[in-house]
Parts: structure tokens; sequence; C-alpha cells
């Protein structure tokens, strides 16, 4: 079975109440059901509710559920890179590539969980790639080594975005106690059972705030200083 629908079987067509169902239409729907109710709501009968067309409808834009789950990643990433032109730092460059994630993945935090990790092999996804490991050669890296260094940049940057994602998806009394842990449990434990925890005590509030900056630019550090020589462009750091 191929990954996607054939283009004769995605012609738009009218739901019950007069709608035009489209491939676009259906994944928008998908996101509003996975942020009110979570992924366990992504379902081909919730869906067809939502539209008000036959759940079988579905089936001619898209094969299953992971067809769309996949559909549902690349649109997340297409939004987030929409309207990204490298400039001519290719450092600071991959940073404005890790933040436009991470805020792809805030704007969906419920649906960030499915679309972390897949391939999505769609458009969007494809482009994106494209452009990141282009970024890397133009800093002189040999095209093996920048995939792979690619790789565990955007790796990086999706674990670090998905999992603050996760965060924000809370109950709103979770993520307090969790932030408010490091101040009323860590920064008060025994001195002589954890020294280490008490020498950081005025620091342990830092720990309640997102640290994905920070693993970004340590990154972004090390990819400039294996970078060819002359060739390592800014820094691209937030004190920059």
């Amino acid at each position: 079975m191929t990954s996607r629908v054939p283009q004769e079987r995605r012609r738009r067509r009218p739901t019950r109440s007069g709608v035009l169902l489209s491939e676009d239409l259906i994944v928008e729907t998908a996101l509003r059901l996975i942020g009110g109710h979570g992924p366990d709501a992504l379902s081909v009968r919730r869906l067809g509710t939502a539209l008000g067309c036959d759940p079988s409808a579905l089936y001619r834009y898209f094969h299953d559920t992971d067809d769309l789950v996949l559909a549902i990643a690349d649109r997340i990433i297409g939004d987030a890179m929409a309207g990204f032109v490298p400039g001519d730092d290719w450092v600071a460059s991959l940073r404005e590539m890790a933040l436009r994630v991470r805020a792809g993945y805030l704007a969906h935090p419920r649906a960030a969980a499915m679309a972390s990790y897949r391939v999505t092999r769609r458009r969007n996804e494809i482009r994106a790639v494209d452009t990141g490991i282009g970024l890397l050669l133009s800093a002189g890296f040999e095209p093996a080594p920048a995939a792979r260094l690619y790789l565990a940049f955007i790796d990086t940057v999706l674990s670090h975005a998905a999992t603050e994602a996760a965060f924000q998806a809370l109950p709103g009394q979770q993520r307090e106690a969790d932030r408010t842990a490091w101040r009323d449990v860590y920064a008060g434990l025994d001195p002589r059972a954890y020294p280490a925890l008490t020498a950081a005590r005025d620091g342990l509030s830092a720990m309640a705030e997102s640290s994905f900056e920070e693993a970004v630019d340590l990154m972004l550090e090390a990819l400039a200083a294996r970078a060819p020589q002359g060739r390592r462009g800014g820094t691209g750091g937030s004190g920059d």
C-alpha cells in the first residue's frame, strides 16, 4: 500500500452540511479535536461527526488514522516554517529554525507528542530537512557529516520542544506543582544527604524554566566549533 492517497481520490467533496471536504479541512479539524480532547479523540468516527460527513468519506483522503497523523505532523512543520528564509549566517538560521519548531509545537501541545518522532515523508518536512542540511553544507561540512549532524541537531530540537509541549498540555494544577517543587522541595533538602542540591539552592528556581534555548545554543556552539576553518558564521546566540 502506498503512503499517499492517489490524487483522483482526493477531489474536494461536499459534506452533508454543504462544506467542501478536503485534506486541509480534515487536518484542521483533527488538530481541533486533539487540542480539545487529546490524542485519543482522533478517530474516524469522531472526525466524521465533527465534519458532518460519513466517516468512510475520510478514506478518500487518507488510508487510515496513521496516514492522517503524518499529515498532522507535516502541517505543524509547515505552519512553523511558513515564511522562513535562511540568512547568510548559517548558525543564526538554524537557531531560527529551532525556535520556529518550538513555537509550532507549543501552538499544538497535545498533537506534538504524536508528531515529534514521526517521519512524515511529505512536502513540508522534506523542505525543512533540505533547508537544514543545506545550511550545514554552506558551513563547509561534507554531505554525509552534514546529514548526520543535522539529525543530531533536529533530534535535540524536537525532543526539547516535545517535552515542553507535553508540559504545557498538563492540567494547570500539575504544571504549578512541578514548577514550585524546585523551590518547595528540592531547595529545602538535607544538605548532608544532598550537598550538590544545597550548594545550588539559589539557582534551583531556574529549573522551573525552559532549557530549550540553552540546549539549542550548546548544540550550535558545538556545530560552529566543528565547522571548517573560516566557514563558522555567527554565534547566533541570544547574548550576541
